[in-house]
């Protein structure tokens, strides 16, 4: 089973949507949707308990109907689709989402979904066959650095983005082109082996340093899509989490 964690903070126009997606990519693989809700304020909180009234919900595909509510559908020759959601009383952080939804996986397989539209499940195909059916991988990391579709949008942060992977690999003798991508796809021993404690965007980083001080599992690397937002349209990093993040590579490089 494959878990996919999707962290929520005020995502109530696209979350519909992520979810849609998300339930139709791997169809023959059965899959559990662990929704954190980080304290929204905006609908999502409301939206979510409307169409989780019980939690649990389980199905073979959702769809989005035109009052905005999902509809579940059960068909026999598609794999099962559970959706459990969990709440945060006030907001936390990414980190403190990603912990959250770790502590409550079953799957065999686990991957990280933002709760934005930036991101197309359907690149879940390869990374899920390098770690389960080639089984030459035990993490796979996207790439928005390798020629993929991607919107062109600001120059300071592919700057940003591509310095702070420089510095990782540097510090962690890595070859890792994009180590800020959302999508990071690893097996459950992975999963064991992981100790967040960060509670904002740090997360990523800390994720990453240990996977690579473990120094016992096998890393890949594929290009991705990327449809990515402007401020306008709700994107959340901005550049103190850039510079959080250099002080986090050499925090959990020194002090791990």
């Amino acid at each position: 089973m494959l878990s996919v964690i999707v962290p929520v903070f005020n995502e109530a126009a696209t979350l519909p949507h992520v979810l849609a997606m998300v339930s139709t990519a791997l169809p023959s693989v059965a899959k559990e949707i662990i929704i954190v809700d980080d304290g929204s304020s905006d609908g999502t909180r409301e939206w979510l308990r409307a169409n989780f009234p019980t939690g649990t919900r389980c199905a073979t595909s959702l769809t989005v109907g035109v009052d905005g509510a999902l509809v579940f559908t059960q068909e026999p020759a598609i794999a099962p689709v559970t959706v459990r959601p969990f709440y945060h009383e006030r907001n936390s952080g990414k980190g403190a989402a990603l912990q959250t939804g770790l502590a409550e996986v079953n799957g065999d397989v686990i991957v990280i979904q933002d709760a934005d539209l930036e991101y197309d499940p359907a690149d879940w195909t390869v990374m899920y066959d390098l770690i389960v059916r080639r089984k030459v991988a035990d993490v796979v990391y996207g790439s928005r650095f390798y020629g993929r579709p991607h919107r062109s949008l600001y120059f300071h942060h592919y700057l940003a983005n591509r310095f702070i992977s420089l510095v990782f690999n540097l510090l962690y003798n890595q070859t890792l082109t994009d180590i800020e991508c959302c999508y990071k796809m690893f097996t459950r021993e992975v999963m064991s082996g992981l100790r967040l404690t960060c509670n904002d965007f740090g997360c990523e980083i800390q994720l990453s340093a240990q996977i690579a001080l473990a120094g016992r599992w096998r890393i890949y690397e594929m290009g991705i899509s990327y449809f990515g937002r402007t401020y306008e349209e709700g994107k959340k990093i901005g550049w103190r989490d850039g510079v959080k993040a250099i002080w986090y590579l050499a925090r959990f490089r020194l002090f791990s």
